[in-house]
């Protein structure tokens, strides 16, 4: 198990950019959580097995998000922080 925490600069805000990330979320077998920031950044994190989380960051760069992404920074996070949580959903 592995945990990502990525923040996604651009016009990432008012586009449907939680919505699409939880849609891409369900054909993956991960938990986490998605949330708009206040500067503007959406913020993502996720848990699962190393090529779940990989293929979900991978197929969510390459989905028509990709447009309004100008900037992602992504560093390792601890799988404990994830724990308790089911599926994968947008926060306020």
């Amino acid at each position: 198990m592995i945990a990502k925490h990525v923040f996604y600069e651009g016009r990432v805000q008012g586009v449907g950019f939680r919505y699409t990330v939880r849609q891409i979320a369900k054909e993956y077998e991960v938990t986490g959580w998605v949330r708009n920031l206040i500067d503007g950044r959406v913020e993502l994190l996720v848990s699962g097995d190393a090529e779940e989380v990989d293929g979900f960051l991978e197929t969510l760069a390459e989905s028509e998000l990709a447009g309004f992404i100008k900037g992602t920074q992504e560093e390792s996070a601890s799988p404990e922080s994830l724990e308790g949580l089911r599926g994968f959903e947008i926060r306020p």
